[in-house]
Parts: structure tokens; C-alpha cells; sequence
């Protein structure tokens, strides 16, 4: 079985897990975790995800932020002097602002209820410019059902590395891993 079979095989248990209504928006956050270097054949995958999600019960819904960077710098009023000398690129936390503002647009959709996943892809496109526990602090509030974030890079030991690269966080986010030993049916 491939990473990628056993991280659907996890995430189709934790889906049909029952949901407890009083929780915290950390506790509504799911991480599916995978090596960076499968980040094309996660999102190939993603329609599995959701038939997984719908299979439960469940509500599904995804918010893509791959196109963030590229729309910010073409809508950027120095975008040629950026793509002249990239190095002097600085977006401070305009693109963790923006991201934040869809994925909360999507979970404050009708369709977002509190039987519903909102699945948060394109991560890796913002990697060096944005981190996802700030991220994810921005959106918590929001989240009605729960937020699923795929999430290109490692956990252990409660610590996400993003991209294998960035210094590791301690979340309370349900890890959803490519592991055998994820969940004991």
C-alpha cells in the first residue's frame, strides 16, 4: 500500500469518527501529512478525500490557495521592479491575511456547516512566505465542522515541520498520517 492509499485509509477513519459539537476551533483542525515530494499525486487524489468525506455523511468543501502568490504579485503596483530583482520582494503578512480571508469565506458558507469539512490546499505555493500556524490561529474561530489542511511536511512528537524546512510548531491539530499505526480499527 502506497503513503498515499494508507493517508486515505486514515482519514476515511478519523471522517466516520463521531464529532463532539464542543470543541475548540484547535481541536477542529485536521492535518493530512504527507512527504512534500507527493504534493502532485495528494492533490491528484483529492476527489478520494472528498467521496471519503460525502461516504461519511459528511459535508465537503475546498478552499485552493496555490493561485494566492501569483495573483498578489500581478495585482502588485511595483510587479516589475519585484520580478526585476525578486530579492527585494517583501509581503509581510498581506498574503497570511488574504489566505486567511478565503478560508474563512468558506467556512462562513452555508454549505460549511458544522457537519462539514473545508479541506485547505495549495500550501506549498506560499512555503517562505507565509506560516501555517499563523495561519491556522487567523481561521480557527471560523470553523464550524472541520477544517481539514493538507499539509506538505512532517509531524512528530506534536510538531509539524512545514516543507521538512521551517522550525516546527506544537499544534493541537488531529494529525492524519501516512502511518500504518495511525488509528487501531
Amino acid at each position: 500500500m502506497s503513503a498515499i492509499d494508507r493517508l486515505l485509509s486514515n482519514y476515511s477513519r478519523q471522517v466516520r469518527l463521531p464529532w463532539s459539537a464542543n470543541m475548540s476551533g484547535k481541536q477542529r483542525v485536521w492535518f493530512a501529512i504527507y512527504s512534500p515530494a507527493e504534493e502532485r499525486r495528494v492533490r491528484a487524489r483529492l476527489p478520494q478525500f472528498e467521496a471519503l468525506t460525502l461516504e461519511a455523511n459528511h459535508g465537503w468543501s475546498t478552499v485552493d490557495l496555490t493561485r494566492l502568490l501569483p495573483e498578489f504579485l500581478a495585482a502588485h503596483k511595483y510587479r516589475e521592479s519585484i520580478f526585476q530583482k525578486p530579492q527585494h520582494l517583501r509581503v509581510g503578512n498581506e498574503l497570511e491575511i488574504r489566505a486567511a480571508a478565503l478560508v474563512n469565506e468558506a467556512c462562513s458558507r452555508e454549505e460549511a456547516d458544522a457537519g462539514s469539512v473545508v479541506a485547505v490546499t495549495g500550501l506549498a505555493s506560499l512555503f517562505d512566505f507565509m506560516r501555517v500556524s499563523s495561519l491556522i490561529e487567523r481561521v480557527e474561530d471560523s470553523v464550524r465542522g472541520r477544517i481539514l489542511v493538507f499539509f506538505p511536511g512532517e509531524y512528530a512528537g506534536h510538531v509539524y515541520r512545514f516543507m521538512d524546512a521551517r522550525d516546527g510548531f506544537n499544534y493541537m491539530a488531529v494529525p492524519i498520517t501516512s502511518t500504518e499505526s495511525f488509528i487501531t480499527p
